[in-house]
Order: C-alpha cells, then sequence, then structure tokens
C-alpha cells in the first residue's frame, strides 16, 4: 500500500477491466481505500482483480454489467452497499465512443450509442448513487470530460465523443450545485491523449499521433496513472473544498 489517504473510504469505479478505470482502481486500492469495481467485459475485470490479488488490494467486482441498463446500475450500487455499507467516492470511468465523420456517422449505432455511452452511464450511476453519498454525509463525484470538450483536433473523426465528453463537463458543474448542500462534492478530470485499450485503434489513423504530440508541451502520450494520481487527490479529504472544477491532464495541449 502506498498511503493511508484514502484509508476508511469506499470507492465505486466504474470500468475497472482496463485504462483509465483500471488505472484508478488499482490506486485508490494502494492508497488504504475499498473498491468496488465493475465492467462489461468479464474477462478483463477478472484480469484486473488478478493483479489486485497479487498486490493484496481490497477491490472486488460485479461483471459483466452493462451501465446503460438502469437495471444492472441498480444492481453495482446494490453491491456495493451491501458488501460495503456504503459508498464515499463514486469515480465513472466507463465509457464508450465511436469515431467517424459526420457524413459516414450513423445516427443509431454511432452517434446514439455514445451519447448513452459517454452521458447516460454517469447520470444513470450518479442518480443510483446519489442517496447513498447523502446517507453518508456527502462525499466525491469525479467524471471524466476530455481536452475534446474544449479543442478539436486534426484529423480526429470525433465528433459524437466531443458532444457527450462536453455534455458530461456540464452536467458536473450542476450536480456540484445540488450536490453542495448535501456535502457532495463533483469534479471533473479532463485527459488528453491516455494510452488504453480503447485508444489503440484511434492511434493508428494516419497522422493521428503525430497531430496528438504537436498540441503537447510535454512530448509523451498520456498514461492511466496520470490520471489516477489526480483522481486520488479529488477522492481524498485533501480536496475538501474544492467542487464544480476540472482537472486538465492533457500534458499541456489544452493550453496552447
Amino acid at each position: 500500500m502506498l498511503s493511508n489517504r484514502l484509508s476508511g473510504k469506499i470507492a465505486l469505479v466504474t470500468g475497472i477491466g482496463s485504462g483509465i478505470g483500471k488505472g484508478c482502481a488499482l490506486m485508490f486500492a494502494r492508497h488504504g481505500a475499498k473498491v468496488m469495481g465493475c465492467d462489461i467485459h468479464a474477462g478483463t475485470a477478472e484480469e484486473t482483480l488478478a493483479l489486485a490479488r497479487r498486490e493484496e488490494l481490497a477491490i472486488t467486482s460485479l461483471h459483466p454489467c452493462d451501465l446503460t441498463e438502469p437495471r444492472d446500475v441498480g444492481r453495482l450500487i446494490e453491491a456495493t452497499v451491501e458488501r460495503y455499507a456504503g459508498i464515499d467516492i463514486l469515480l465513472n470511468a466507463a465509457a464508450f465512443g465511436a469515431f467517424a465523420w459526420i457524413e459516414d456517422m450513423d445516427y443509431t449505432t454511432q452517434w446514439k450509442a455514445t451519447l448513452a455511452g459517454e452521458l447516460d452511464v454517469v447520470f444513470l450511476a450518479c442518480k443510483a448513487a446519489w442517496p447513498h453519498l447523502i446517507r453518508r454525509g456527502g462525499g466525491s463525484i469525479i467524471n471524466f470530460a476530455s481536452a475534446n470538450a474544449y479543442v478539436a483536433l486534426a484529423g480526429s473523426p470525433a465528433l459524437a465523443h466531443c458532444a457527450g465528453k462536453g455534455g458530461v463537463l456540464a452536467m458536473t458543474r450542476q450536480l456540484a450545485l445540488e450536490g453542495a448542500p448535501h456535502g457532495i462534492r463533483a469534479n471533473t478530470i479532463s485527459p488528453g491523449l491516455i494510452v488504453t485499450g480503447a485508444t489503440e485503434p484511434v492511434l493508428k489513423i494516419p497522422g493521428f499521433e503525430a497531430n496528438v504530440m504537436n498540441k503537447l508541451m510535454l512530448k509523451r502520450l498520456g498514461q492511466p496513472e496520470d490520471v489516477a494520481w489526480c483522481a486520488t487527490y479529488l477522492a481524498s479529504d485533501e480536496s475538501s473544498w474544492v467542487t464544480g472544477a476540472d482537472f486538465s491532464i492533457d500534458g499541456g495541449a489544452t493550453a496552447m
């Protein structure tokens, strides 16, 4: 264990099978939190649990879990509260996004699916967890917007993704307003290009990685751990006066 920064806290982390969700779940547990995770892919979730067992970390998971289905979200919240008696931290990392230029984008399987996979999953989890956060006297909600909520990137067919992440950014500000009387803080992290299983296909688009690197002040691609360190701060009591904020973890991409 790295520290006791999150000791005594119960964290619900979605999308623990890969990428940012995996990185945050492991980081939270390394800092003393008890973590309930979930993923739509049972195989990758099991791989994360195996890694946690090797490190003797307190992570459990409900999988497969489809966060676009209210019934599955309800099962996840119930399982968390049944096992740990509450929720202190909700980190919504799970997401799905389809990338296509507007002339090629299908309304149902790409546009609507992306908005469901980036907006609905956050709304449903926040709504279901809300009364349990109130019962604990408050807590921390951490959502993920994106550098794409602020800037366009040449060569990136990210129309639906930009819309979804822009929505998360705005929604989280409202959650901060509505949560404040209950002691619930809500913040976003806006990552730049993070190397994950989901971004690997995009990185293979000819010229795409070069366009990304041209935007970066720090000339390397991001890793899940870069985001997880910021999430750990937002999950901890160190950020007790931080809400309605957005943190750009993007190597300087949106600053120039």
